[in-house]
């Protein structure tokens, strides 16, 4: 009897330290499978391996710190949600491949196993999702032709696809720090991107829909989320949030971001990147102003606020040197070829000759074949800005023309002069955007 009774005692002692010790709403239970093991946070803080590396941030800065367990846990409403998918239908090893049905971790892991599996989407995705990866596996969005063609063309080389011809340092520097941005069909709907710390995003539950902060802006922070949403002191956010509650999606469409199949090395060549045109129609004739500069300005000329910049950066590094500013300025539009008007914005950009000497390239030979001030289009639009609200009873162009007040221009801050460089090395691979010599002859420069 008293052994009937020690056994009893014991064994109440013994599922009450189990609960406490793996306690968990989710699941409690066997954790000898996938899903058994990812749905149980206690046996996935014992089980996960430290990370050996910092999260990449990119230009952005130092990515989200997020522990290695709760980047892989399936819990809470978007794992229900996610099994009542199609995807959640399916074994976990259709799409990550390993072991499933087992306890053992390394075997689990084993069996050529795929963390990302979207990022062998031509192997994994295209089963049911053929028309997307045919088109987005070439993409901008996810395999940067814009970012691969400057770094290779500055480095001496033909363009982005002679990339793989590149150093292999470099190739594996950019590939740690410019590419962290430019990830699988997985970081848009499913995980969130490297520069937000990465992992599930909601208990795996795919979404068809990019949330805007929690992906769009995470990678685009810097420059789009920054400037839309008005972070900067002194900025608005930008009036088609404010107005009529657009989000990334509402101009820029999956058949722009998922690409067509073709190369673009350029983003303002893709054919559905948005336009102003696209919403406002018959802009050059809707008002006097726009008669007058609408052939020789672009629309963010007179409708953006400033702006990020920020230049001369070190790659992996010590960073930026010209740490990040808000600034404004008009230069000769260095896109004219497609981009139409004369003038436009500039904004500063990170590289320098010496970016990649972290990576064995103390300069690269090349490097003025592409302007540092850049064609830009801030996401940061007023209908009124003060360059194009004057003061009561002033002329119209009071805040925007370079007038001469005495010895004083007044609005030349406004506009790029070689003065306004602060390396030589700027000089020389920017001059054709500046307006030196370029501007009306009556504002008495």
């Amino acid at each position: 009897m008293y052994k009937l009774l020690y056994l009893f005692i014991f064994l109440l002692l013994f599922n009450a330290c189990s609960k406490e010790e793996t306690s968990n709403p989710v699941n409690a239970g066997n954790i000898n499978s996938c899903v058994g093991c990812h749905t149980n946070y206690d046996a996935l803080k014992k089980l996960a391996d430290p990370d050996t590396s910092a999260p990449a941030g990119g230009c952005s800065g130092e990515g989200v710190h997020i522990e290695p367990y709760d980047r892989v846990y399936l819990g809470g409403q978007g794992f229900e949600d996610f099994q009542k998918e199609a995807h959640g239908k399916m074994a976990c090893t259709a799409c990550h491949n390993g072991i499933d049905k087992t306890g053992d971790k390394k075997l689990a892991h084993s069996g050529n196993f795929i963390k990302h599996p979207s990022k062998f989407a031509t192997e994994k995705c295209v089963t049911c999702h053929e028309d997307e990866v045919r088109r987005t596996h070439n993409s901008i969005h996810e395999m940067g032709w814009g970012q691969k063609r400057k770094v290779t063309m500055r480095y001496g080389l033909a363009g982005p696809h002679e990339f793989n011809k590149l150093p292999e340092n470099v190739q594996k520097g950019y590939n740690a720090n410019c590419a962290t941005c430019h990830g699988s069909c997985g970081e848009c709907h499913v995980s969130k991107p490297l520069a937000a710390g990465g992992g599930l995003m909601n208990g795996h539950k795919f979404s068809k829909k990019p949330d805007m902060v929690k992906v769009c802006v995470a990678c685009h922070s810097s420059r789009g989320g920054h400037a839309y949403l008005g972070v900067a002191v002194g900025s608005k956010p930008d009036v088609h949030l404010t107005k009529l509650g657009f989000d990334c999606m509402s101009c820029h469409t999956k058949n722009e971001i998922h690409g067509d199949g073709n190369t673009y090395e350029q983003r303002y060549k893709v054919p559905d990147m948005p336009k102003c045109e696209d919403c406002h129609s018959n802009i050059k004739n809707s008002n006097s102003y726009h008669s007058m500069h609408a052939e020789n300005l672009s629309c963010f000329v007179c409708h953006s606020q400033p702006y990020n910049n920020c230049g001369s950066c070190h790659i992996h590094g010590e960073g930026a040197r010209i740490a990040s500013y808000q600034g404004f300025k008009i230069g000769v539009n260095p896109l004219s070829e497609f981009k139409g008007t004369r003038l436009a914005l500039v904004r500063r950009t990170l590289m320098a000759p010496d970016s990649w000497k972290e990576y064995g390239v103390t300069k690269l030979n090349n490097f003025d074949v592409f302007p540092v001030f850049n064609y830009t289009s801030p996401h940061n639009i007023l209908r009124k800005t003060k360059q194009c609200s004057p003061d009561e009873g002033k002329a119209c162009y009071y805040n925007c023309h370079i007038i001469k007040e005495g010895e004083i221009f007044r609005n030349k801050e406004l506009y790029l002069f070689e003065s306004d460089f602060i390396y030589d090395w700027e000089k020389s691979s920017s001059k054709k955007v500046t307006v030196d010599g370029k501007l009306p002859p009556n504002w008495g420069l």
